[in-house]
């Protein structure tokens, strides 16, 4: 298993914890309000990770509205097969829009697996860079964010006003 670092950085939401490998960024998660958040006791502190820096550049400039996708290399060190092939679904819903968890179960080939693909929503470790928040309800409600409905609410008004 590689070697997994960690650093921090603020955001406007609140201070997101940012996970790496040598491999790529392993995760993206708020320190405060955050469901499923992993042990970090093992983890090395290193501030000056290339690919954190990069992540926090990245986050920095999609929160300034200047950023509508990221290319940060990521390195999936968490999740199943199944959770792996959700996450992947998430990355193709554009900026600025929003899709179901009706959806992304249709797009896996999967579409009675609805519930299944909210609970691998909800394990997602790449918060914002893998967008979850994009996610809603079938009748277009707010449901679900393991980083808080407000934070959902925050990015999805953000991502519309830098559309």
């Amino acid at each position: 298993m590689p070697v997994t670092y960690q650093t921090h950085t603020a955001s406007p939401l609140g201070h997101v914890l940012l996970a790496a490998t040598e491999l790529g960024l392993a995760g993206v998660w708020f320190v405060r309000g955050q469901a499923h958040m992993p042990d970090t006791r093992q983890w090395v502190t290193d501030d000056a990770h290339p690919t954190m820096q990069m992540a926090a550049h990245q986050l920095g400039e999609y929160f300034s509205g200047q950023r509508h996708s990221f290319d940060v290399p990521l390195h999936p060190t968490f999740g199943t097969q199944f959770q792996r092939a959700v996450w992947q679904a998430l990355q193709r819903i554009p900026y600025g829009r929003t899709s179901t968890y009706g959806d992304i179960a249709r797009d896996i080939g999967n579409p009675k697996a609805v519930r299944a693909v909210g609970a691998a929503i909800g394990q997602n470790p790449h918060s914002i860079i893998v967008p979850c928040h994009r996610v809603l309800g079938a009748n277009g409600s707010l449901t679900g964010f393991a980083g808080g409905l407000d934070r959902k609410k925050h990015l999805l008004a953000h991502e519309a006003a830098h559309a």
